[in-house]
């Protein structure tokens, strides 16, 4: 895969390209009217003059002729090529001696005094010549000014070649012309006007004209044969200069290395990126070559394939190296199959994308062979099946060398015709510099090889199809086998997609066959049909059509629409569907030194190693900042000094909560040895036992910590806790250390002997996990410390705590540093121990009323037990798609038909909803059910239990409040229906008798919009959400909604228009709800089936038939009440604060994405 090198851009000003396109396109138009010309001339041989004679006045061939056909169209593509050359001739030949001429003819009417004799000789300038003449020098002044945007060259001894074929050529036409001439009936008389006659129609030009005016005329076939041969010649011109067009063709390992490394560095969604890697391609890069554009020059034409390769931020450069490249040396840039990614970059610099078809693309983790519309594939694959065969799916590297051989040999003696493809073929099985080429073989049951598929790689988690070969004896199905297996095996060999073939038009001849296809798209297809009988188009689309891929498109990219035609040829011949040009033609083949044996080896081997040094996953270097720096330094001096700063065990024999009461204990009136201690050990001092001593306080003096008196404390006293507040004062350093919620000051003075205060300075900061050994000691102050004997590194911090006093002021660093608030904030985790006394309350207040906890799946098949919107999954084992229970109410109500009279489950549930200051996607929630029970069962159970768990929290039946104030819980808890708290909200009385049209208008008057179809229950709701529930502030049970708004719940025993259900309401949350449940199988089936179907109608929260618990139910389930409560939510209440405080880990948004 040769590199080429990357050209330095030769940029024009805008003037001077606009002056190059239209020159181009002028003479574009010219050349199309000589063609049209050509076919009037039959018919219209006046007109044709006329016409010939106007554009006369570009100073171009206009009369029409095979020769003048040809050369017009051969420079007019010069000329939109950029080619230096065209313009030369545009110039030199057509435009300079007409300006030359004109100038001549000018002057002599300026200094000669004959006029008439100028007369005579016809030396008078028409209007038609002198506008030709204006034209000739203005067209020689711009073009040569603008030669700049001409850029491309041609190579040394293009010129003599060409112009030799060509002078050659011409000679021929005229000399077979002037033969002929002594042979068939002519009016030219004499050697002199058969010469110049025979010359004039040779060169394309009128025998009329000067300078080869010949007076009669031959035949006009012979003029049209004569015209027939020189424009062979010229084509033949054109094809040896362009044969000499320069190309670096020396293959570079190195080069090729650079392109696999963009792949492996920068692997892309393009399944065709691999194939960047072929022999017969070159690439440009980039200028920082992080990105490059593969291509292939054929027939002229600079064919790139695929999207540009490496970092998508260096594609722009990349494809305007490429285009100058082209540019430079005057190929039609044109780019092949290329995805609409990269269709958009190359529509950034003017390329004009059309659909070209689609590629089958298939995802291992969804593919299944179930369902009816798979059954083709799965008749296919059962024969092979049958007949005992075993496909294999290996790596080529995995392969040994002697097997691999004989599987390119079988696959090489199984190929029908040549070697196809360019875009999509790699074009060398079994090579040494694919070892992650994945080959899946197909083995009859004597082991025999009957088919064989190769895949290159596609990034790193995909595979594209190279290669696709089977035995002619091979029973049929055989390849649907190995692209099931293949399929079945990437799901445990972290495969997850693989690219089969490429469908051209398929969306022709999916349109077509259409009901209701319009006569166009019905003609299209069948002209599609007709090519399928010579190119694999129809066959190919329907050979992956059956395994229902995904189909991605891919285009065709060009520049100018007039180059389109010789661009599809070009795509033809480089993708195998037309014959090559001649060898005379085209530039020699590539250097084949990457071939030799042992440049082979090598390169392999090179391929081989960079490969496993980019495929090997290595942890990235960490960028440290300068503090967190020089904290890792730290970690040497500790271990240096022969401290390990994360050592297995530190000293520690009380924690420092414990040591703040002994020494409290220590300082309270009468506590002598013969006190008994708080903890319950013999008196400080009484029968002292080894450990602990009389310690006499310590002295004042200056530099020294002052104690008064003398108190008994024990010795060996020892610590751990995070320092979060340091202070030296030379003689004397300070610490205080935090274990949980309690804080001791540590000190360590100069007058003790052991500490090591200087590794202590070096070495301890903030944050850091530490061990303090000494006695306890009070200042003048009274503020009890802990006096160091000794220390030790528990466990060194490398990430600074923030400000000990500010802390962590913004709310969304609370949360994504919840171990630091956790670690320095009292509240925080005063906050956490509250919640899990709560939790316990609710489980042992439950526990004590006889109820038993159980737990039930997570992962369900099927979604229900609420109106929420659930989180999906899949599980790889059974090739399912599972949610996360949004809560485990038919679970439980299962296990109460099987006679667990009272049953509870405390766990958490999941929600894809919204997030806010009450709600998160997973929460906690209680569910209970209890056998003979009924709403008002589970109303006055929900109360008792919210007040116990505020008694585990604050010691009182009490609620904090945000603001300060304090609520008291143990009083009587409102009820009220939700018609009546409707009611009183909006000042209106509310009924389920009330009329929808009232409803609707109160909803109107009120700003609260529904729905047109909204029926009488949703309204109601919608009323209760908008003027109840937030206004709600006592706690207070709200009943009796409508009943279609719960599908779950029993219908109500007087009035079967409302439900027996209450929600628990208070501080303007919801923080509970409880049914009488409904155990009618018949009725429950038909509410879920409705369910069912707004599911189907797309509503996301609706939930599915479990039939599993309607069989269930039919089973007989006793009278019962359920109630559910939100956890959180109680928690919430009963201290005021938001769910995210109350959590130990809120969800929160991943940094970085707003």
């Amino acid at each position: 895969m040769p590199r080429s090198t990357t050209p330095s851009r030769t940029t024009a000003p805008p003037w001077a390209e606009a002056v190059a396109s239209w020159t181009g396109r002028i003479v574009q138009a010219v050349a199309f009217w000589l063609v049209l010309a050509l076919v009037l001339l039959l018919f219209a041989p006046g007109f044709v003059r006329t016409v010939s004679d106007w554009l006369a006045v570009l100073n171009l061939p206009t009369f029409p002729s095979v020769f003048s056909v040809v050369l017009v169209g051969v420079i007019a593509s010069g000329l939109l090529r950029r080619q230096r050359a065209a313009l030369w001739f545009v110039v030199l030949v057509w435009q300079f001696p007409v300006a030359v001429l004109g100038l001549a003819v000018g002057l002599l009417w300026v200094f000669d005094d004959d006029k008439e004799a100028l007369r005579a000789d016809g030396l008078v300038l028409s209007p038609l010549e002198i506008a030709s003449w204006v034209v000739a020098v203005s067209a020689v002044v711009l073009l040569v000014a603008a030669r700049s945007a001409f850029p491309a060259r041609v190579s040394k001894g293009a010129w003599w070649r060409a112009i030799l074929v060509l002078v050659g050529g011409v000679a021929v036409s005229a000399s077979l012309t002037f033969l002929l001439l002594e042979v068939f009936p002519n009016t030219l008389h004499g050697i002199r006007n058969r010469v110049n006659w025979s010359l004039s129609v040779a060169m394309g030009l009128r025998p009329s004209d000067y300078p080869l005016h010949a007076d009669g005329a031959g035949p006009a076939w012979l003029a049209l044969v004569a015209g027939l041969v020189s424009a062979l010649a010229l084509v033949l011109a054109i094809a040896v200069f362009m044969r000499s067009t320069p190309h670096d063709a020396k293959v570079e390992a190195a080069d090729e290395l650079a392109v696999r490394r963009l792949l492996l560095e920068h692997p892309s969604d393009d399944s065709l990126e691999y194939f960047a890697t072929r022999w017969d391609r070159s690439a440009i890069f980039s200028q920082d070559e992080r990105a490059a554009v593969s291509y292939r020059v054929v027939s002229g034409v600079c064919l790139a394939a695929g999207d540009p390769i490496g970092d998508r931020a260096s594609w722009p450069d990349a494809i305007e190296q490429w285009r100058s490249h082209a540019r430079r040396f005057g190929w039609v840039p044109a780019v092949l199959s290329t995805s609409e990614l990269g269709a958009k970059a190359f529509q950034a610099v003017d390329l004009h994308p059309i659909a070209l078809g689609d590629e089958a693309i298939i995802n291992t983790r969804t593919f299944t062979l179930d369902g009816p519309a798979m059954r083709s594939v799965r008749h296919a694959v059962a024969r092979p099946a049958r007949e005992g065969y075993r496909v294999l799916v290996r790596r080529q590297a995995e392969i040994p060398e002697d097997e691999l051989a004989a599987l390119v040999a079988a696959a090489d003696e199984w190929r029908h015709g040549e070697e196809r493809g360019f875009s999509m073929s790699l074009s060398r099985l079994g090579d040494a510099a694919d070892p992650r080429e994945m080959i899946v073989s197909a083995h009859d049951a004597d082991g025999n090889p009957r088919g064989l598929l190769s895949f290159v790689p596609w990034g790193r988690r995909g595979l594209s199809l190279d290669v696709m070969r089977r035995h002619p004896q091979a029973v049929s199905g055989v390849t649907e086998l190995m692209v099931t297996e293949l399929v079945a095996a990437g799901r445990g060999t972290g495969i997850d997609r693989v690219s089969l073939n490429f469908a051209m038009f398929r969306g022709s001849f999916e349109q077509g066959s259409r009901i209701g296809a319009t006569p166009v798209q019905r003609f299209n297809r069948r002209v599609l049909l007709v090519a399928s009988r010579f190119w694999q188009l129809d066959s190919l689309y329907r050979s992956n059509e059956k395994y229902l891929p995904d189909w991605k498109p891919r285009l065709l990219c060009y520049q100018n629409a007039s180059q389109l035609t010789q661009v599809i040829l070009a795509v033809g011949q480089a993708e195998g569907f037309l014959p090559n040009t001649p060898n005379l033609f085209h530039r020699r083949d590539r250097s084949p030194d990457l071939h030799r044996p042992e440049v082979s080896a090598a390169f392999a081997e090179a391929v081989r190693a960079q490969e496993t040094a980019l495929l090997t996953v290595s942890a990235p270097t960490r960028r440290l900042t300068e503090q967190q720096a020089m904290r890792h330094a730290k970690l040497e001096v500790l271990r240096a000094a022969g401290m390990e700063p994360y050592p297995v065990s530190v000293p520690r024999t009380v924690s420092v909560g414990e040591a703040v009461r002994i020494g409290t204990w220590l300082a309270s009136p009468g506590s002598p040895a013969a006190t008994s201690r708080p903890d319950g050990a013999a008196p400080v001092g009484a029968d002292a036992s080894p450990g602990t001593v009389d310690a006499p306080g310590t002295v004042d003096a200056p530099g020294t910590v002052d104690a008064p008196g003398t108190v008994d404390a024990p010795a060996d006293l020892s610590v751990v806790g995070r320092v979060v507040r340091l202070r030296d004062h030379g003689g004397v350093i300070f610490a205080d250390l935090r274990e949980g919620t309690d804080e001791i000051q540590v000190m360590f003075t100069a007058d003790r002997p052991g500490p090591d205060l200087a590794l202590w300075r070096r070495a301890v900061d903030l944050g850091d996990q530490v061990s303090v050994t000494g006695d306890l000691t009070r200042s003048r102050r009274g503020e009890l410390s802990l006096h160091g004997t000794a220390w030790c590194m528990a466990s060194k911090a490398l990430t600074s705590p923030p400000d000990k006093h500010r802390g962590l002021a913004d709310a969304e660093a609370k949360v994504r540093l919840k171990h630091m608030e956790l670690a320095l904030d009292t509240r925080t985790a005063q906050i956490l121990r509250g919640r899990s006394a709560a939790v316990r309350s609710l489980r042992e207040s439950l526990a004590a009323r006889d109820f038993i906890e159980v737990e039930t799946p997570i992962l369900q098949r099927v979604h229900g037990g609420a109106n929420a919107r659930p989180f999906t999954t899949h599980i790889n084992a059974y090739d399912l798609d599972l949610y996360l229970r949004i809560a485990p109410e038919l679970f439980l109500k299962r296990l109460a038909i099987g006679g667990v009279g009272r049953v509870f489950e405390l766990g958490r549930n999941f929600r894809n909803e919204g997030v806010d200051a009450t709600h998160n996607p997973e929460f906690t929630s209680l569910e209970a059910y209890q056998a003979y029970g009924d709403y008002t069962t589970m109303r006055e159970l929900t109360r008792e239990l919210v007040i116990e768990a505020a008694i585990a929290v604050h010691g009182e039946p009490v609620s904090h409040r945000a603001d300060g104030t304090v609520v008291r819980l143990d009083g009587e808890w409102p009820v009220r229906t939700v018609h009546g708290a409707v009611s009183r909200a909006v000042g209106q009385e509310v009924t389920p008798d009330t009329p929808l049209a009232t409803l609707q208008a109160i909803c109107s008057e009120r700003g609260v919009h529904v729905v047109p179809d909204a029926t009488h229950g949703a309204i109601v709701t919608e009323l209760y959400d908008a003027f109840v529930e937030g206004q709600t502030v006592e706690p207070t049970f709200y009943t009796d909604f409508p009943l279609e708004t719960s599908p779950l719940t029993r219908t109500h025993r007087r009035d079967p228009r409302l439900a027996e259900r209450w929600d628990l309401v208070a501080f303007g949350a919801e923080l509970g709800t409880a049914y009488s449940e409904l155990i009618d199988p018949v009725d429950q089936r038909e509410r879920l089936t409705q369910q069912s179907l707004l599911a189907a109608a797309g509503d996301p929260e609706a939930m599915e038939v479990d039939e599993e618990f309607l069989s269930a139910l039919e089973f007989a389930m006793p009278p019962t009440g359920g109630l559910g409560i939100g956890v959180d939510r109680v928690y919430m209440m009963l201290i005021g604060a938001s769910i995210r405080e109350t959590l130990a880990f809120p969800f929160v948004r991943p940094s970085g994405r707003g």
